[in-house]
Order: structure tokens, then C-alpha cells, then sequence
């Protein structure tokens, strides 16, 4: 099997090989709306390494949309070129369900160590430095059986030991450890996974271009691996080559997703 070096892919298009790998034959997957990352992901992993994957792409209802270019928002009218197209009411119904969604792609302006994302105000909620978007279906992302966060930035100001407003909850204060938390977070330098007892976030990979220490000063909690921290497995010839006739347009190597 051929490795890709370093030079020869981007961030994004790793980050979209990595979660791909975790996406599994048969299963469903729902996103938000900046979504060009995880619809890569679900396209790449049904031509691949899950066959039989279904999701739907967020705020257009898109099922299974034909992906012909990729487009950088769930809610772009290309998508309704798809297997079949459902109302944003009964997608957010299917959300709050609990028994259709295996995978909840998510994200947001803050992401804490709880693996809690905040789509809402930045700040005092009175007076927000910054207010997002709002969660749409993002309180559902518990009701879903594994959750994957994603973000293309990956600062302090992203990274954050507590959010300001939890508009999708992660692993809660309460102690409760009844209920599935997050299982990832994927960024332009790393990976995290969740430590099962702390139920915090920790390192998992460093991508092959980045040094750990620029990892722990970019990010606003504590990083504490669970052992050795391997290179993140690069995309290998096969994957960039399915992944670049996605991305005909090339948005995921120019860094626009």
C-alpha cells in the first residue's frame, strides 16, 4: 500500500481521510450546515470502506447527495441532487428520535474539554462578544450513538476548558457515565479521543507536519496523552485518489472547507 507523504495533501483532505476511517458499512450519519468536511467523509467512506453508509447532509435534507462538485454547506441547492431530499422539520425530528443516527457529525465557534460545543453566544450572554448561528439540531447530538467533532480551526479561542453556552452537550458535569459522550475530535494538527473515566478530552495522534508543543500552546486545556502519541496516519494513494474526484474543485486542497 502507497503512503502519501506530507507535502502532497493538505490538512482538510487528511482531516476527511481520518473520518472517513471511522465510518462504518450500513450506518447513518447526519451534519450541520459548514459541513465540506464530514460530507467528504460519508462519500469517501461509501466508495471505499463502508459500503451501504447512508447520511444526510444537514440543513438541505440531501439523502445520499450525488456529490457532483463538493460544496462547502449542507444547505447549497446543488445537493438536491440526491437519492431523495426530506423537510428540515422532519430531519430534526429524526435527530431527536434516538434510534436512526449512528453518527452525529459536529462542531463549533467553542469546543471544551468536555467535548460540549457552543454555536451560540460568545461571552456574557447578555452581551456577547460574538453571537454564532444557533444549534438547529445540535441539542440532539446525545440522542445519536457516536459523535465525531470536527473544527478547521484549532485555537484557544476554539479550544476551551469551558463553553460559554452549551449548544451540543458533551460529557456532562453530573458524573453521569450512563450516556455515550463523544468518541473524537478531528483538527488541522490532531486528533482527540476521551479518557473513559475523566471523560476528558486527550490526545490521541499529531499530524506528521505538527510538533506536540504547538498542539498544547493552541489549545485552552490541558492535553494529557494516554501513552506515546503516534503520527497520524496519512492518506494513502487510493483514498486521495477517490477523494480528489469527490472534490473536483479542489475546496478541501485549498484549504476553503
Amino acid at each position: 500500500m502507497t503512503v502519501v507523504q506530507p507535502n502532497d495533501y493538505s490538512a482538510e483532505e487528511l482531516m476527511a481521510v481520518v473520518m472517513a476511517r471511522c465510518l462504518r458499512p450500513a450506518e447513518v450519519a447526519i451534519m450541520g450546515a459548514v459541513s465540506a468536511l464530514p460530507q467528504a467523509a460519508c462519500r469517501l467512506a461509501q466508495l471505499t470502506t463502508a459500503p451501504g453508509l447512508w447520511y444526510i447532509a444537514g440543513g438541505s435534507g440531501a439523502v445520499n447527495p450525488h456529490q457532483d462538485p463538493l460544496v462547502a454547506s449542507s444547505c447549497d441547492e446543488r445537493l438536491l441532487d440526491a437519492d431523495a431530499v426530506l423537510p428540515l422539520l422532519e430531519v430534526i425530528m429524526l435527530e431527536g428520535r434516538g434510534d436512526i443516527f449512528d453518527v452525529f457529525f459536529a462542531g463549533g465557534l467553542q469546543i471544551d474539554a468536555s467535548g460540549n460545543c457552543n454555536l451560540g453566544p460568545v461571552g456574557d450572554w447578555a452581551r456577547p462578544t460574538l453571537r454564532g448561528p444557533g444549534g438547529v439540531g445540535l441539542p440532539f447530538v446525545s440522542r445519536s450513538r457516536r459523535v465525531i467533532i470536527y473544527s478547521t480551526s484549532h485555537t484557544r479561542r476554539t479550544f476551551v476548558e469551558k463553553v460559554d453556552f452549551i449548544s451540543g452537550p458533551g460529557f456532562m458535569d453530573n458524573g453521569d457515565r450512563s450516556r455515550q459522550g463523544p468518541s473524537l475530535i478531528v483538527t488541522p494538527l490532531c486528533t482527540m479521543d476521551f479518557d473513559p473515566e475523566k471523560q476528558r478530552a486527550r490526545l490521541a495522534s499529531v499530524h506528521p507536519w505538527v510538533a506536540i508543543d504547538e498542539i498544547f500552546e493552541r489549545t485552552g486545556f490541558d492535553l494529557v496523552p494516554a501513552g506515546p502519541v503516534p503520527a497520524t496516519a496519512p492518506p494513502t494513494d487510493g483514498e486521495l485518489s477517490v477523494l480528489r474526484r469527490i472534490d473536483s474543485c479542489g475546496l478541501l486542497r485549498r484549504g476553503d472547507a
